[in-house]
């Protein structure tokens, strides 16, 4: 059994204040005993596009470095919920990477799914112009369990984390930037529905409110922890700071066994 802890962030353009807000709240983590921390989607940036690609940084750029050197600062595992990832130039990846207590990286996922959508009444995304898509599916080995890694917009993809399960994930991490739009109708409903669907903890850490990105952004916040059985085990709700829960992986065994739905899988 091990305490977790999610972030709930507003990040800005500005890296020098989203490293302070993450350096605060890995601290703060830490004094309540979290062994794991994860942070939100563009933990590191949150604002105009061409700066972000302006700003990516290779896995051991000063920025990355930075945070691992915090993770080991405090021994636990840091789980950065999204970076700008230098890829080409023209395209940056969004890649969540985990660092173990000693600060080194134990894995790292570029998002797979991109976020191009019109919604309705709201802003047009098109996160492909500027990001380059993934195509592995990570699933961290770790002393506190093996955690299925994710980016926001993945969430809508169940098939994703069936193969997190199938690879043995009992943790999956979900770090987002959920939109006000379709957090408000959504969020809570997906994210129980992949904990319920693969009997597994849920680490959702959010973005919150309004950002300097030109006005494009409002997040939704509510970060969320929930347990195999769909049950919230915390909400942060609006505005920065902590979600906060015991994750006991015998808790995974049980509801694994008393319904044992990946054994009853026929297609």
């Amino acid at each position: 059994m091990f305490l977790a802890a999610c972030l709930q962030m507003n990040a800005t353009a500005n890296l020098a204040h989203n490293l302070a807000c993450v350096e605060a709240g890995v601290a703060r983590a830490a004094r309540y005993g979290a062994s794991l921390v994860v942070t939100p989607e563009n933990t590191t940036f949150l604002g105009p596009a061409p700066q972000k690609l302006a700003l990516a940084e290779p896995l051991d750029g000063p920025t990355h470095r930075a945070l691992g050197a915090l993770a080991r600062q405090h021994r636990l595992h840091l789980l950065v919920g999204s970076v700008a990832e230098y890829c080409d130039g023209q395209r940056c990846y969004n890649t969540s990477i985990l660092f173990g207590p000693d600060g080194e990286i134990i894995a790292f996922y570029r998002k797979i799914h991109l976020f191009d959508i019109d919604l309705p009444g709201g802003p047009v995304f098109r996160e492909s112009a500027l990001i380059a898509p993934g195509n592995e599916v990570v699933v961290a080995e770790t002393v506190l369990g093996k955690i299925g890694m994710s980016v926001c917009y993945d969430l809508r993809f169940p098939a994703l984390y069936q193969r997190h399960v199938a690879a043995g994930a009992e943790i999956l991490s979900i770090p987002s930037a959920f939109t006000l739009q379709t957090g408000k109708d959504h969020w809570h409903t997906l994210l129980r529905a992949r904990a319920i669907e693969c009997q597994a903890f849920v680490l959702a850490p959010a973005q919150e409110g309004r950002h300097d990105d030109q006005g494009l952004r409002h997040s939704y916040g509510h970060s969320l922890i929930i347990d195999p059985w769909g049950t919230i085990l915390a909400d942060c709700g609006e505005g920065p700071g902590l979600s906060l829960a015991e994750i006991d992986l015998a808790r995974v065994r049980q509801v694994r066994a008393a319904m044992p739905v990946q054994a009853h899988q026929r297609l």
